[in-house]
């Protein structure tokens, strides 16, 4: 037989494009259509219907960046159409094929309720199937005309990401706004070529069914009428409908489609849009839904159906119904689908908590997994705290994005850092966006690395990032692969059945130890340096405010503990965990949004903390330590001046003067305690940090060496840093002063200024106290560069074979050597308060008051020594998405800590980051809880969720090794209990001589409720 494969293809193309699709529609008619302009902000229905509407007509112009425009569009059904499937088609202009970043309308019937959105791959809107014709439709649309920031595929600067800078010129151009009759003879015709020819060009060329549906798309095309497509579609289909029916192999793999429409809650659009992209999106799934029976929708975030609850009442109707009808699977658990590094353990804690309550509360659903397909990356942390929260399993998918190494593994167990494992899925299809595809499902197949030991894998569908979700022709896609020949199967059902069946197949699937580092999108850790710090601030004020509200409501009689304002508080910071907002890679408006809430909860938790501290009572000056360890330590008091005071772990003190062992020496640029001898140079960097104690050397070279290097990577500009940022720098070794600022006996300090680059400057006060071996440099930037990072570098006289960086509820370790790909790969990682380094008998911590990004080498020097070099990313400067990122002032501290043990870094890490505070307050409580014994770490003290009085302690291991302690309290304990994450009861605990023993794992988490007396 000739080979005459590339005629027929091209012949079914063409006749699919140019015939057949644009048959789908038999009849239209056009509305009327008028228009008004919403100023400003967008507006409610209420004010729009009340509105004063001119005539628009099509090819008009529309829509300036981020603006609101309402149309009502007015038509009659013809009569003839009378019993036929009539739409509504809307074409407002739309740009590619990408709905989430462009132009989207929701449509609403004249008396308010919301219909369903269009956008550019769902522009219709079901009318009726008229009984008579003649039916009068009257509809207002309101169109946002987003901006299409993806327009250059990131390869350009734009103002756009921010309406200040956007300007107002009109952005689209309506092109249609039609009734019109679906054909739906023609409409399931394009279906069945797409799928058959798409499975086709995806079969192997010696595969027979290759050939089979070949031959059968050839002759389907000579029974297709080109002058009369609509009446010759049901003759085609007959000729399609054998290769159709042929059933899969009984070996063939299953794919378990789920719908889903991935909306992020900030990326490259503000808060404010993703509030009505909730509305569109789900307006078409519940749609959807009435139309098939058998689709199913999975939805996380619990916070956006909390948006569509409050602004949208109808479809938050619809999506109840829904839920009891099986068909929209709540699904993650979480607040937000955060990122996956970033967040702290107990907002980590938090977001599952806030998410899980919400579909318990709204739905009486309890999510069985974690469902986080998009961050850059997760921690160790996560296998632990997903199962506290009562979770079976975990599902991502970015891992597929790796640079360097392709993921050994779709279905496996991951194994946190406290040996908790749970079973977790990685879906082979590539895509949380699927559409069933050819090309997906060839993929799915190809890549699935479980073969042999599963049969089975997940693919979410629906168009999403921007929201958009499952349209009916996936559905139909889906339906014709259930069971046809050369494609794996696919059923439609809800992720628990699917981690069930999966799990149920491959018990003895494997195992990966440790974090899911992703090898892309390493810049996330620093870009948007201020949106960070402001997650770092607001997590430990929240710690602060909870604590001494429980220490006033059990002290301070008539103190009510503000359980609704820090209910508020807290998810207003697990919201900014979104995982776009928090690593920074969002537009202009997002993040000087983010600012400007961050400083709304610094301000407001401010004044919650010092009621709460006041309410203990006046008439002294007391020093409060919400730190879980005992502090003795140099403090400033409300004149400025430095005291040393010791101060309980969670609890307080007076002010009064204690004397440490020994006072800071400054002479020079030298600063002694007697504890560390630091020597600055005249460049400003360190020449020697002599630790007294160990007597050794600290340094291997330079000392907080500031390093300039140029930073263009391959794409993503805000979210990568590529390796070869690292071979063009310039070191920042010309100050412009170096003075010392302080010789006061408690408080020695000198304080380095730079000027570099496009106009920066840096500021540091170098500090050395009495009584600490840490020192402290306070940084102030006013930072102008462009496309360039800032690195603070500390060589440590150590042989490390690894660093110890602290991640959520305890530390990982990650090999210094590059040894292989995998371990090449890190050449830059996250982190939280401190990075440790260190050989036997003596180690060396870097701790942070707000950065995540840095990096590990080692090198030998002529001396036969070893130099291990800890650098922590400071600033960075992208243009997009954002031209402006990081521009500005940032204020921060991070300190070196010599001869520490990883307990010492714990500690220092919360004294850095939790400062004492120094209020007038009389009161003498004591601690709500304290610990007798080593390594058993309190991480948050708050009163139960559910108002009944009792006391919540979350402690964890943070040494990584085994830990045994008593937790007493501050107030007559009647019983204790274990429970998990969301406060409900597991067992109950010991309670021995009014304290309760702990006995902890590695790295374990404990959640106690203490009832009082």
């Amino acid at each position: 037989m000739h080979d005459e494969s590339r005629r027929i293809e091209e012949r079914v193309q063409r006749a699919h494009d140019q015939r057949i699709k644009p048959a789908i529609y038999a009849a239209t008619v056009p509305f009327e259509v008028e228009a008004w302009q919403a100023p400003g902000e967008p507006v409610s229905f209420e004010e729009a219907a009340a509105a004063r509407y001119t005539p628009f007509a099509m090819d008009t112009p529309w829509g300036p960046p981020w603006g609101t425009t309402w149309f009502r569009m007015r038509g009659r059904v013809p009569a003839e159409w009378a019993g036929r499937r009539v739409e509504a088609v809307i074409d407002l202009g739309f740009v590619g094929d990408w709905p989430g970043n462009q132009a989207e309308a929701l449509v609403h019937l004249a008396d308010g309720r919301p219909l369903k959105a269009v956008n550019p791959l769902n522009q219709y809107v079901p009318v009726a199937n008229p009984a008579d014709g003649g039916e009068e439709i009257d509809y207002l649309v309101e169109a946002a005309s987003n901006p299409d920031i993806l327009k250059d595929n990131f390869s350009k600067v734009t103002p756009m990401g921010d309406k200040l800078t956007a300007g107002s010129a009109p952005l689209y151009t309506f092109q249609r706004a039609d009734l019109a009759v679906l054909d739906e003879e023609v409409f399931h015709l394009d279906l069945d070529l797409q799928v058959l020819r798409e499975l086709m060009v995806h079969l192997p060329e010696h595969e027979p069914r290759r050939h089979e549906i070949l031959h059968a798309l050839d002759r389907a095309m000579d029974a297709l009428d080109l002058d009369d497509v609509s009446g010759s579609a049901a003759a085609v289909r007959e000729v399609l409908a054998p290769v159709l029916a042929k059933p899969a192999n009984a070996s063939a793999h299953t794919i378990s489609g789920v719908g889903h429409a991935h909306i992020d809650s900030a990326w490259l659009w503000p808060i404010r849009e993703t509030k009505r992209k909730t509305s569109r999106t789900f307006s078409n799934v519940t749609a959807l839904a009435d139309e098939y029976d058998d689709f199913i929708f999975a939805c996380s975030q619990a916070q956006q159906y909390e948006w569509v609850r409050d602004n949208y009442p109808h479809v938050w109707a619809r999506i109840q119904e829904s839920v009891k009808k099986g068909q929209w699977a709540p699904v993650g658990g979480m607040w937000v689908e955060a990122d996956g590094n970033l967040p702290g353990g107990e907002a980590i804690a938090r977001q599952l908590i806030h998410g899980k309550r919400f579909f318990i509360e709204h739905f009486g659903v309890e999510t069985k997994g974690v469902w986080l397909p998009d961050s850059f990356g997760y921690t160790a942390a996560y296998p632990q705290l997903a199962k506290l929260a009562g979770n079976d399993w975990f599902l991502t998918q970015k891992i597929s994005w790796n640079q360097t190494n392709k993921f050994p593994h779709h279905t496996f167990w991951w194994e946190g850092i406290d040996g908790t494992r749970i079973f977790t899925h990685f879906p082979p299809v590539d895509t949380y966006n699927a559409r069933f595809s050819g090309e997906e499902m060839d993929r799915a197949v190809r890549n699935y690395s479980e073969k042999g030991g599963g049969q089975r894998s997940l693919a979410p569908f629906g168009w999403g990032d921007g929201g958009g979700g499952p349209t009916r022709e996936i559905m139909e896609r889906a339906r014709r692969l259930a069971n046809l020949e050369g494609s794996p199967k696919v059923v439609i059902e809800h992720p628990d059945d699917f981690f069930a069946q999966a799990r149920a197949e491959y018990p003895d699937a494997p195992v990966w130890v440790g974090e899911l580092y992703l090898e892309l999108h390493r810049a996330t850790y620093t870009s948007q340096a201020r949106t960070k710090q402001g997650n770092r601030r607001s997590e430990h004020r929240l710690r602060e405010a909870e604590l001494w509200a429980t220490t006033a409501a059990l002290h301070a009689p008539g103190y009510a503990y503000p359980y609704e304002k820090l209910d508020r508080l807290w998810k207003t910071v697990l919201l900014h965990q979104f995982h776009d907002i928090l690593p920074g890679s969002s537009i202009a408006w997002v993040h000087r949004e983010a600012e400007a809430e961050y400083a709304r909860v610094a301000e407001e938790l401010e004044a919650l903390t010092a009621e709460a501290v006041a309410a203990l009572g006046a008439g002294g000056t007391r020093v409060f330590n919400t730190s879980p360890f005992d502090r003795a330590e140099v403090v400033r008091t409300s004149e400025g001046a430095p005291a040393y005071v010791e101060v309980p772990a969670n609890g307080s003190a007076p002010l009064a003067d204690a004397r440490p062992a020994q006072f800071v020496k400054t002479e020079g640029r030298v600063l002694d305690n007697g504890l560390v001898r630091v020597e600055v140079a005249e460049d400003g960097t360190l020449s020697s940090v002599y630790d007294l104690r160990a007597r050794r050397e600290v340094l291997g070279d330079k000392g907080n060496l500031l390093r300039l290097h140029t930073d263009l990577p391959n794409y993503w500009d805000a979210w990568d840093i590529d390796k070869h940022y690292n071979n063009r720098y310039t070191d920042l070794l010309e100050p412009t002063s170096v003075e010392v600022v302080s010789e006061d006996p408690l408080l020695g300090a000198v304080r380095v200024t730079r000027s570099f680059g496009k106009g920066s400057t840096i500021t540091q006060t170098i500090t050395l106290r009495a009584g600490s071996p840490r020192i402290d440099f306070e940084t102030d930037i006013d930072w102008h560069e462009a496309e360039k990072i800032l690195k603070a570098a500390f060589p440590v006289d150590v042989r490390a074979a690894h660093s110890s960086a602290e991640i959520q509820f305890g530390h990982v370790q990650r090999p210094t050597h590059t040894n292989t790909s995998w371990e090449a790969a890190r050449f830059e990682v996250s982190g939280h308060r401190w990075v440790h380094v260190g050989e036997p008998g003596y180690g060396v911590a870097v701790i942070n008051d707000s950065t995540y990004g840095h990096d590990v080498s080692r090198t030998v020097r002529e001396d036969g020594g070893t130099t291990t070099t800890v650098r922590l990313s400071l600033v960075r400067a992208p243009r997009i998405p954002d031209p402006e990122a990081d521009q500005g002032r940032h204020r921060f501290t991070y300190s070196l800590l010599p001869g520490a043990s990883i307990q010492d870094t714990v500690a220092e890490g919360y004294s850095l980051n939790l400062p004492l505070r120094v209020a007038d307050a009389s009161g003498a409580s004591e601690p709500v809880v304290s610990v007798d014994g080593d390594g058993v770490t309190v991480e948050a003290v708050k009163l139960a969720d559910d108002g009944s009085g009792d006391v919540v302690v979350r402690l964890y291991e943070s040494g990584g090794g085994r830990a045994q302690g008593v937790l007493r309290t501050g107030f007559p304990l009647a019983g204790a209990q274990v429970t998990d994450l969301l406060e409900r009861p597991l067992e109950d605990a010991a309670v021995e001589e009014g304290g309760v023993p702990v006995s902890l794992r590695p790295f374990q988490v404990l959640t106690l409720r203490l009832r009082r007396s």
